[in-house]
Formats: C-alpha cells, sequence, structure tokens
C-alpha cells in the first residue's frame, strides 16, 4: 500500500504543475479548474504522508491507551452499530497491515499502533478544511468545501474502525493477560503473555 500511495501522489502532484503550467500558459478557465481539483488532491495526499511521518517519528507507536481519549463510550458504539462499522470496517484500506500483525507485534503493541493511527486520522480531519482558505484566491469555494468535507469524512471512518477495533483487541489482550496469570507467565518485557 505505502507504494501505491506514495506513486499516487507523485502522480497527482506532477499532473498538478503540468496543469498550473498549462493554465499560465493558456488562461482557459477549465484547465485551471482541473489546476484547483489537481492541487486541492495534491495537498491531502501530501498532507496525509507527512502526518503519519510526523506522528510516527514522535510517537514511534507508544500511545497511553488508557487516556481517556481513547476510551469509547456506550452513546460512541451505537453510533457505530447504527453505521453498521462491523460490516465495512474490513473493506478500508490499511497503509502498513504490518503494524497490525500479531506475528510480528504483541497485542499491548498493537492497540498502540491503534491509538496512533487514531490520533494521524484526527489529525487529518482538521488539516482537510486548510484548503477551503484557497477559496480567497480563486473564488471557487465550492470546490474547496466539497473535496475537503469529503476528505474529513473519509479519515473519520478510519476513526471510527481504529476505535471500534481497538476495544476488542484491548478485551481479548486483557482476557490473555488474566488467563497468563492464573498459568503464571510473562514474556521478557516482564508482560503477561
Amino acid at each position: 500500500m505505502p507504494k501505491i500511495i506514495h506513486r499516487t501522489t507523485l502522480t497527482i502532484a506532477t499532473l498538478t504543475i503540468l496543469t498550473v503550467a498549462l493554465y499560465n500558459a493558456t488562461s482557459i478557465d477549465i484547465i485551471l479548474t482541473f489546476a484547483i481539483i489537481l492541487g486541492t488532491t495534491s495537498y491531502h495526499f501530501i498532507m496525509r504522508l507527512l502526518v503519519g511521518l510526523i506522528f510516527n517519528q514522535v510517537m514511534r507507536n507508544r500511545a497511553d491507551y488508557t487516556k481517556s481519549w481513547y476510551q469509547v463510550s456506550n452513546f460512541e458504539n451505537r453510533i457505530y452499530k447504527k453505521l453498521n462499522v462491523k460490516k465495512w470496517k474490513n473493506r478500508m484500506p490499511t497503509y502498513d497491515s504490518s503494524l497490525f500483525d500479531t506475528k510480528i507485534h504483541s497485542l499491548h503493541e498493537i492497540v498502540q499502533a491503534m491509538c496512533q493511527a487514531e490520533l494521524v486520522h484526527e489529525m487529518i480531519v482538521v488539516l482537510s478544511f486548510v484548503p477551503i482558505v484557497a477559496g480567497v484566491w480563486f473564488g471557487a469555494y465550492p470546490v474547496f468545501v466539497i473535496t475537503s468535507a469529503l476528505a474529513a469524512m473519509l479519515d473519520l471512518m478510519f476513526v471510527m474502525v481504529q476505535r471500534y477495533n481497538r476495544q476488542r483487541v484491548i478485551k481479548l489482550m486483557k482476557y490473555k493477560e488474566g488467563k497468563s496469570r492464573k498459568d503464571g507467565r510473562e514474556d521478557d518485557k516482564g508482560r503477561v503473555v
């Protein structure tokens, strides 16, 4: 998935540069429209990659899942049920599925990665609305509002998936810890396995 995302980002950014250059040479309005659409799309792709990179460098998948921010309320669970998150969550792509692989990581590490992924997507939701400011210069507010809203909705779906799945992984982790305590087993980091 990272290769696909990087290639797509590079392609869209290149097309943006080409359409801007073409518009500057011709002043044809439809080319400006394409340049705005491609530029906005480029922003969303590049911003997502940068936010993910920054969070990875800062947090290194070491979030504290016990903090109140990561807790899922009963109200939130009812929303997830109404939105049928259980039915569509597995159709959502994962940027780096190895972060959630139980053959590579403990459940505790996976939960921490899920918290970081949630924060990444929450930040992306906020930053998705930055392009609306470009309407000041281009006047094409509908394009900026629509692309920003759609991008934010997409990332809200990823936030929901992380929050929906994480509570289940935590439940499994606690079950295994409780079972291991009874058996008296711990891993090399002192965690119950």
